[in-house]
C-alpha cells in the first residue's frame, strides 16, 4: 500500500525544496508546485517545504510554482538526477504582503474536507467589536461554527461543546484561547500567519478533541530586514517588530497587545471618590506577549523558538473589600525540521503549555483565595515520506505528561490564627502513534486511510483507544468532485463547569475510573465546485456520535468539592446536519455567503457506576434534549469591496437561531409556619415549575457589521484608519432572560437583557 517496488523507485528522482516570500523570506504554507507535463504536483508544508517524486525524464520540463496573492514562477530543468529547488515569490502588490490560503485547485484535489481557513488579510478587514481583530470571530463566520453567546470568542463546531475544539499554537495547546471573559481571543493577529480550522475528516495527526482542530501558526518573522506594524484602538494597542538575525539565514518577531481600560477607570474613582454615593469601577485589563526566533543551521536543518505569555487581570478595592481575578496562558515551544533526504521530511517538537487561574478576596481579616490549574510537557515527533509520486506517507507520535490542580482552596484570617486548605492534584500521562497515507489511485480518485492508537494513564487506570480516518476525493471533473471522510476521535480532558462564553473558572479534569474518556465517531460527505477562476460552492452533510459525554447534576457544586465526580452525570449525544457555502476570492468584490441547517441532541438517561457509589442521575427524565448550544439555522454573509488603492469597505450580517433554554412554567406556592409570629398567619413560599429541559428558545439573534479602511503612503511605510460599527441598526439581542416576581403577584415577570448596541470604533494601523 505504501509505495511502488525498488526498481519502479530506481527509475524516479526527487524534487524537493522551500517557496518563499520574497519580500520577508517568510516560508508560504500550500504553495502549488506542479510539472503540467507529467500532470503531478505537491504543496509545500507548514514550513515551506515540498517534495516530488516523478520518473526520470531525458526531456527538460516545465515546474511552476503559484501562491494566491504572488506572482508565479517558472524553471526549466532535466529530470536526470535528484534536485533541490528553493524559490521566493514576490507578492503581486508591493505596497502590502498578501499571505493568503490555498486557492481553489487544492481545495478541489486535497482528499481534506470540511475545513476552514481564514487569511490575516480578510480577518483585518472584517468589522469587529472595539476595532479589535480577532481570528476566531472571523472563524464564526464559517458554516458550521457557531458562537457561544453576543461578542463571545468561544466556538462550537458540528453540536460539540467548547472543550472539544483542540486550539494549537505552533503546534502547542492553549486551554483558553479567551480574553475579557471570553469577547476576544488570545490571538494577536500581527503575529499570526495562518489558521486552518478542521471540522470533519481530521488528518492522524491530531487528536485530543472531538469536534474540530484549530491550527493556528506564528509567523516567523521578516528575514530580509528590519520592520514593524502597530495599531492604537479604542481600548487596547499594539506592536509587532521583527527582522532578520542573519540576512536570509534566521529572523525574528516580538509582538505584544495590552488594553487600557484600567487607566481611564482608575482616574474616574480618583476623580469621583470624594462624592456621595460614587460606586468603584472595578479594573480590568489584558495582556499578551508573542516571539519567536528561526535560524536556519543547514540546507537540512532549521530551529524554531516561539512562545506565548498571556493574562487578564480584574480587581476591585475599597474599604471593605478587596478582590483580585488573574488567569491565562503560558506556552514554550521548540522545533527542529530536518530533511533526511529528499523524501524524508521530520519535524520534533518538545514543548510546554499552562493556563491557570486564581481567585482572591479579603474581607474584613478573611482571607479567600481558589485557583486551578493544569500544565503539560510535551515530545512529538512528525514524519513525511515521499516514497513514489502517488504516495505521501505521514507518520509519527506524541506524548503529553499532564500536571493537574483542581479547586485548590486556601482560606483563613490574616494572622493565620485560622487556616484551611483544599483541593486535589492528579498527575496523568496522554501519547498517541499514528500512520497515514494520502494515495492517488488513478487521475480521478485519491484516498487518505489512517489510524491513530492514543492512550491514557492516570494511576493504575490505563485507556487505549484506535482512532480510524479515512478520507476519499472523487473527480467528477478538473472543476468539481465529491469528498467522503470517517474519523473516530477520542478525548481524555473534560471541562468542567463550562459555558458558552469560555468563563476563566473553568477546569480542567483528567479521565479516571469512573470518568471514561469522550468518544465521537463522525461521517460526513460533500460536493466541491469552482465556477470560473473566482467563485466556489460546495454542499456538505454530516452525522456525528457522541459517546460518555459528561453533564451535572442540577445544584451541583463545582468548586471547593473534594468529590467532584460526584457531581458528574453521564451520557451519550448526537448531532447531524448541512452546511451550504459559496466564495468568491478574487477581484474587488470578496466574500462568502454560509448556511447552516443542524440539529444537535444530548440524552443522559442515569445509570448506578459499577463499582462505585457514585449515581449517574437522568436529566429530564432520561429523555433526548437540545443543548444549549443547538442552532437550527445559522446564516453569514461577508462581503469586502475595494474602491481603490486607498478606500476599501465591508460589511458582515449573522443571523442564527436562538440558544435552547428552559422557561418557567408556573409558580408553586407553598405555605409554612408564621415567622414573624404576628398572628398565626402562615408565610408563603414561592418556587418555580419547570417544564422539560431546552424545550424553549431565546429569540432569534441578527446583527450587521460594518466597515471602512482608509489606506495612507507615507514616506516610511504604511498606514490606515479602520472605522467600524458593531451591530450598526443597532439590534437589541436577548444576552440572557432574567425571571423575577412582582411583589404581591403569584406570576413570574420575565425581563430581557441585552448586552451591546450599536458600537463605533476606530483604529491606526501603522507599519513600517
Amino acid at each position: 500500500m505504501f509505495g511502488p517496488s525498488s526498481e519502479v523507485l530506481a527509475q524516479q528522482v526527487s524534487i524537493s525544496g522551500t517557496v518563499r516570500s520574497a519580500e520577508t523570506g517568510e516560508s508560504l504554507v500550500g504553495a502549488a508546485v506542479t510539472i503540467p507535463a507529467l500532470e503531478t504536483g505537491a504543496y509545500s508544508n507548514d514550513y515551506g517545504a515540498y517534495s516530488l517524486r516523478v520518473p526520470i525524464q531525458r526531456d527538460s520540463v516545465q515546474i511552476k510554482f503559484a501562491y494566491s496573492g504572488y506572482a508565479g514562477y517558472s524553471v526549466t530543468i532535466s529530470l536526470e538526477q535528484d534536485q533541490q529547488i528553493n524559490v521566493e515569490l514576490t507578492a503581486t502588490t508591493l505596497d502590502e504582503v498578501v499571505i493568503e490560503a490555498d486557492g481553489y485547485e487544492e481545495q478541489l484535489n486535497s482528499t481534506q474536507m470540511s475545513i476552514a481557513k481564514i487569511t490575516m488579510q480578510e480577518a483585518k478587514k472584517i468589522p469587529a467589536l472595539f476595532g479589535e481583530v480577532d481570528i476566531i470571530k472571523t472563524l464564526q463566520l464559517k458554516p458550521g461554527v457557531s458562537s457561544g453567546s453576543e461578542g463571545s470568542s468561544g466556538i462550537f463546531v458540528r453540536g460539540g461543546g467548547p472543550d472539544q475544539n483542540l486550539v494549537l499554537l505552533d503546534e502547542n495547546v492553549v486551554y483558553n484561547p479567551s480574553h475579557l471573559f471570553g469577547f476576544f481571543s488570545t490571538f494577536n493577529a500581527d503575529a499570526v500567519k495562518n489558521v486552518n480550522l478542521y471540522k470533519a475528516g481530521f488528518p492522524a495527526e491530531y487528536g485530543g478533541r472531538l469536534s474540530s482542530v484549530i491550527d493556528v501558526n506564528m509567523r516567523d518573522g521578516n528575514r530580509k530586514k528590519f520592520s514593524g506594524t502597530g495599531g492604537l484602538g479604542l481600548i487596547a494597542s499594539r506592536l509587532t517588530l521583527e527582522g532578520p538575525i542573519v540576512k536570509d539565514k534566521g529572523s525574528f518577531i516580538v509582538s505584544g497587545r495590552r488594553t487600557y481600560v484600567d487607566v481611564i477607570t482608575r482616574a474616574l474613582n480618583e476623580a469621583f471618590e470624594d462624592r456621595e454615593n460614587w460606586v468603584e469601577i472595578p479594573d480590568y485589563f489584558f495582556y499578551d506577549f508573542n516571539a519567536k526566533v528561526n535560524y536556519q543551521l543547514s540546507d537540512r536543518d532549521q530551529l524554531f523558538l516561539s512562545g506565548y505569555f498571556g493574562r487578564d487581570q480584574f480587581g476591585f478595592d475599597d474599604a471593605d473589600l478587596d478582590a483580585g481575578f488573574d488567569w491565562g496562558n503560558t506556552n514554550a515551544t521548540l522545533r527542529w525540521n530536518h530533511f533526511f533526504s529528499s523524501q524524508l521530511f521530520m519535524n520534533a517538537t518538545v514543548g510546554y503549555t499552562g493556563y491557570q487561574y486564581k481567585l482572591g478576596t479579603t474581607f474584613d481579616q478573611f482571607r479567600f483565595e481558589l485557583g486551578s490549574q493544569i500544565q503539560d510537557g510535551v515530545l512529538r515527533t512528525d514524519f513525511t515520506w515521499t516514497p513514489g509520486a502517488r504516495h505521501t506517507v505521514q507518520f509519527g507520535a506524541s506524548g503529553i505528561y499532564h500536571q493537574f490542580l483542581v479547586g485548590a482552596l486556601d482560606a483563613g484570617d490574616q494572622d493565620s490564627t485560622f487556616s484551611f486548605e483544599s483541593g486535589e492534584e492528579f498527575l496523568g500521562s496522554e501519547w498517541g502513534v499514528y500512520l497515514s497515507d494520502d494515495f492517488e489511485v488513478n487521475s480521478t480518485v485519491k484516498i487518505n486511510a489512517g489510524i491513530r492508537l492514543s492512550g491514557f494513564n492516570i494511576g493504575a487506570i490505563n485507556y487505549v483507544n484506535p482512532e480510524p480516518r479515512f478520507a476519499a476525493k472523487i473527480s467528477l471533473s478538473s472543476k468539481a468532485s465529491l469528498k467522503f471522510s470517517y474519523a473516530r476521535m477520542a478525548q481524555y480532558l473534560h471541562l468542567v463547569a463550562s459555558s458558552g462564553t469560555t468563563l476563566p473558572t473553568d477546569i480542567w479534569y483528567p479521565s479516571t475510573g469512573n470518568v471514561k474518556p469522550q468518544l465521537s465517531d463522525q461521517v460526513a460527505a460533500g460536493i466541491t465546485i469552482a465556477i470560473g477562476d473566482q467563485w466556489l460552492l460546495s454542499n456538505e452533510v454530516y452525522y456525528k456520535w457522541l459517546q460518555n459525554q459528561i453533564g451535572f447534576k442540577d445544584g451541583a457544586n463545582l468548586f471547593v468539592n473534594e468529590d467532584l465526580e460526584n457531581e458528574f452525570v453521564f451520557g451519550k449525544g448526537w448531532a447531524y446536519g448541512n452546511e451550504f457555502y459559496i466564495e468568491k476570492s478574487q477581484g474587488k468584490l470578496t466574500g462568502w455567503i454560509g448556511y447552516t441547517l443542524a440539529w444537535s441532541w444530548r440524552q443522559f438517561e442515569g445509570r448506578e457506576v459499577e463499582g462505585s457509589e457514585l449515581v449517574n442521575q437522568a436529566v429530564n427524565d432520561g429523555e433526548p434534549f437540545f443543548p444549549r448550544n443547538d442552532r437550527r439555522h445559522d446564516i453569514s454573509v461577508v462581503a469586502m469591496y475595494e474602491i481603490n488603492r486607498r478606500l476599501s469597505v465591508s460589511a458582515s450580517w449573522e443571523y442564527r437561531t436562538g440558544n435552547a433554554i428552559t422557561y418557567p412554567r408556573g409558580l408553586l406556592v407553598t405555605f409554612g409556619p408564621d415567622l414573624l409570629g404576628g398572628g398565626g398567619n402562615p408565610t408563603p413560599v414561592f418556587a418555580p415549575v419547570y417544564g422539560p429541559r431546552s424545550a424553549d428558545r431565546l429569540p432569534a439573534y441578527h446583527r450587521m457589521d460594518l466597515g471602512l479602511v482608509i489606506k495612507f503612503f507615507p514616506k516610511w511605510g504604511d498606514a490606515d484608519l479602520t472605522i467600524s460599527a458593531y451591530n450598526a441598526y443597532n439590534r437589541r439581542n436577548v444576552y440572557f432572560v432574567q425571571f423575577s416576581r412582582p411583589s404581591g403577584e403569584f406570576r413570574y415577570r420575565a425581563d430581557q437583557v441585552s448586552l451591546f448596541p450599536i458600537i463605533p470604533s476606530i483604529t491606526y494601523n501603522f507599519s513600517f
